[in-house]
């Protein structure tokens, strides 16, 4: 597990792609993950994007760190999420959220002896069309901070 204060630095870190491979964007029901580096290239992690089966516009992407960590994850046209209900609030950024059902699209972070339990409204400032998912994904790899994203295929965003 690692402290808050690591999980803010490895968010905040600049990153990069692994190599020059283009990917295609997932389509309906389908996954997809990619190696993404530090630009130091001393850690490395993985961006997800899982796709919905039934309704096109779902879509999760989630950072991870040293493949079971979750860092971020942005949930788009899912399930609302219900944080825990607690009585020290482990972030101050927290607090209006302790207990409360946030719907889609949310931003889940991790919290220090929490995981990936809190979510977050998706900031609209950082997310700025959510309805439209290839700019959501470069807002996602942006929030990252991916200096260097990996290439996308862009006519295969449905």
């Amino acid at each position: 597990m690692l402290t808050q204060s690591e999980a803010d630095s490895l968010i905040a870190m600049q990153k990069k792609r692994t190599k020059e491979e283009m990917y295609n964007f997932p389509l309906a029901g389908e996954r997809l993950t990619i190696p993404i580096i530090s630009v130091d290239e001393r850690e490395s992690f993985l961006i997800d994007i899982n796709r919905g089966g039934i309704r096109l516009t779902k879509c999760t992407y989630q950072g991870r760190y040293q493949k079971t960590i979750i860092l971020v994850r942005l949930d788009i046209h899912g399930s609302p999420h219900t944080n825990p209900e607690v009585l020290n609030i482990p972030l101050p950024r927290l607090e209006s959220y302790n207990g409360q059902t946030i719907q889609c699209p949310h931003l889940h972070l991790y919290v220090e002896g929490f995981m990936d339990k809190w979510a977050i409204p998706a900031p609209s400032d950082k997310f700025l069309n959510t309805n439209n998912l290839r700019d959501t994904l470069d807002d996602f790899f942006r929030y990252c901070n991916i200096v260097k994203p990996p290439i996308m295929q862009r006519d295969l965003f449905i």
